[in-house]
């Protein structure tokens, strides 16, 4: 705090920092716009106490993605309580941003000028109030009496899909690639006219009179944009090497400025292995480099973390800890996303649940699957607790990552050498887990193998592979490569199905819940099942309403109208209909906004591989895993 001038500009929530405004995100803030930097300026210091997130499935799958063995941790974001305080240590602890973009310009004048030209002050007084922080333009023609103009971001920045992102050089635009003959810092002009054809906005320079309109690098005018100067904004630098990329015009505030890539993982005991086994590994980073059992006792006295191991003995503790030292390490040649779902689908289906903890808690009805759903169901477990730990691994800008292939878009670092940790968040919640009978899918997929429907399908991820990839992968390029497979669609589908109509009996939105669906795998071809869980925020995350649906006769009543309601859409017959056939990519088929399609933070694969018509007879009763609703 310097003066009157406070630091902190807003907040958000640790989550969003995962999806939508983290590392390399222009943040679009009530007044001004603003970039999230990287590791590199985070600052731990003045937070006492803070412990790092304890998930070590998760630790060791960004390590194998990043192929960095230098990351020891997962961090949340810094934060203390009391922030609204003005003078409080917590005023001055939070994620650290700059302005973004650099340029901005006065709403009263239009005068356009850096951040760093002297023309524009800034303002946030309101230590309670840090949503009217603001910049104004300091000695604007045209300001009355009262406060200073407000100067608001120049809208328009260049990005390229190696995720640089740079400010637009408008001086050099609008004199034609020079500069201004009259003045070595012109004075510039942005004049926003409207319009509903594209945007009309014209450069002026008062100096020398040059005028330039916005539309000339919109569209096939993008050549005229100059090559990109592989500026990493959030770091701070430029790319040592040239980039070759193509710029691209953005509007502050475009979709396309950035994408999150995150993994996910929930914390389960690996399968047959005790709660006391589970702590030792989400804490290994404590116990790896103990030679001996002396160095526990040490431990419990100055380790904050052994607090949890107070209901076990030295000896049991050492016990699980050379037990886990001796377990054979992971394969890690495999390419592509770190399997993170295998441990949790081995404990979801195994016979015997693991023991109950504070971070993962399931119960089976002693009575089994309810009688009316025994044909759809083979097994339905209550998920009390749970806890799901999420990690920023990067981002992408202009084009999303994969969501099967994680080296098919260039993800943009989040610091400027190897990091040793990675920001990540955790979230308590409850959940459902359904598993279909196998039987009932096997014969399913025999009846839909190689149908007119499933083709077309398969087809159209072939031409959505081939349009988006084939010309970024050197080699023999496969259509086919990561194709979910029929498995996938049913149980997709059953999911969204059930989480639309849960969304209105549990007291949750459909945004706060999550999927993870368990489809067959080449060295498990037997998987089927469906995780629906919270996904909330919170301290705790469950308010019962979700795992209450679970009991017999709420499940029975649920799953009837998700099947029923599925039946019809008041889009049909379009939606009933609809097929992806050539030249379409797109990968659903009956399927939309009004029947199937939820947020893009419940649904796992982006509203893609669903169809109504591989769960119930919308048209053919022979493609329905269910031909005959319950």
């Amino acid at each position: 705090m310097a003066g009157k001038h406070f630091r902190r500009v807003g907040s958000v929530r640790p989550s969003h920092l995962m999806f939508t405004t983290g590392v390399g995100a222009v943040v679009d803030l009530p007044n001004i716009s603003v970039l999230v930097r990287g590791l590199d300026d985070w600052n731990y210091n003045a937070v006492p106490d803070w412990e790092p997130i304890a998930e070590p499935r998760l630790l060791a799958a960004t390590r194998k993605l990043l192929r960095q063995d230098s990351i020891k941790e997962l961090r949340p974001a810094p934060w203390m309580e009391g922030a609204d305080e003005p003078n409080s240590p917590a005023s001055k602890v939070g994620v650290p941003i700059t302005p973004f973009p650099g340029w901005l310009r006065c709403t009263a004048c239009d005068e356009l000028a850096p951040i760093e030209g002297g023309v524009f002050g800034f303002e946030n007084a309101k230590a309670r109030k840090p949503h009217e922080a603001r910049f104004f333009h300091v000695t604007c023609p045209r300001k009355k009496s009262g406060r200073r103009p407000m100067a608001v971001a120049a809208r328009f920045v260049l990005a390229c899909t190696a995720g640089h992102l740079d400010d637009f050089p408008y001086v050099h635009y609008v004199h034609q690639g020079g500069t201004c003959p009259n003045a070595s810092h012109p004075k510039l002009k942005m004049d926003d006219r409207g319009g509903n054809l594209g945007a009309n906005v014209e450069i002026k320079c008062v100096a020398c009179t040059s005028r330039r309109n916005m539309r000339e690098v919109l569209g096939r005018g993008a050549d005229k944009l100059p090559r990109c100067r592989g500026r990493r904004a959030h770091l701070g630098d430029f790319e040592t090497k040239a980039c070759t990329a193509d710029l691209k015009l953005l509007i502050v505030g475009a979709s396309n400025q950035w994408f999150a890539q995150t993994l996910s993982a929930l914390a389960v005991p690996r399968t047959g292995e005790s709660e006391l086994q589970a702590k030792v590994e989400q804490h290994w980073s404590t116990f790896e480099m103990m030679q001996t059992i002396d160095f526990l006792k040490f431990a419990r006295a100055t380790v904050p973390a052994m607090r949890e191991f107070e209901r076990w003995t030295d000896e049991q503790v050492w016990a699980a800890i050379q037990y886990t030292r001796s377990k054979p390490a992971e394969n890690d040649d495999a390419k592509g996303y770190p399997d993170l779902y295998t441990a949790e689908w081995q404990v979801f289906s195994a016979a015997e649940l693991p023991e109950a903890s504070d971070d993962f808690t399931l119960y089976r009805d002693p009575d089994g699957v309810p009688g009316q759903l025994k044909e759809i169901y083979a097994d339905v477990i209550q998920a009390e607790r749970l806890r799901e730990v999420r990690a920023l691994v990067g981002f992408t800008r202009l084009d999303a990552p994969d969501p099967t292939d994680p080296d098919l878009v260039l993800r943009a670092p989040l610091a400027k050498g190897a990091p040793t940790w990675i920001p990540a968040s955790e979230v308590r919640g409850e959940g459902i887990f359904l598993r279909l009978p196998e039987g009932l899918l096997a014969e399913w997929e025999r009846a839909v193998h190689g149908t007119e429907v499933m083709e077309e399908h398969r087809d159209a991820y072939a031409r959505f592979r081939k349009n988006r990839y084939s010309g970024r992968i050197s080699g023999p390029f496969d259509p086919m490569r990561n194709w979910p497979g029929a498995r996938y669609y049913a149980l997709h589908t059953l999911s969204h199905l059930l989480i639309r109509t849960i969304a209105l009996e549990c007291g949750y939105s459909s945004a706060s819940l999550s999927e993870r669906i368990y489809s067959g795998t080449p060295d498990d071809p037997q998987r089927a099942g469906i995780l629906i869980y919270t996904a909330v925020p919170d301290a705790e995350g469950t308010l019962g309403g979700l795992v209450s649906l679970a009991e017999s006769e709420e499940l029975v009543r649920i799953t009837r109208r998700a099947l029923t309601d599925a039946m019809h859409c008041s889009s049909d017959p379009l939606c009933a209909e609809r097929l992806p056939h050539d030249p379409d990519e797109f990968l659903h088929g009956a399927a939309c906004h009004v029947c199937l399609f939820v947020s893009e933070t419940t649904c796992e694969r982006g509203n893609r591989f669903l169809d109504r018509r591989f769960v119930v007879p919308i048209d053919n009763p022979n493609l329905a895993l269910f031909p005959t609703l319950p």
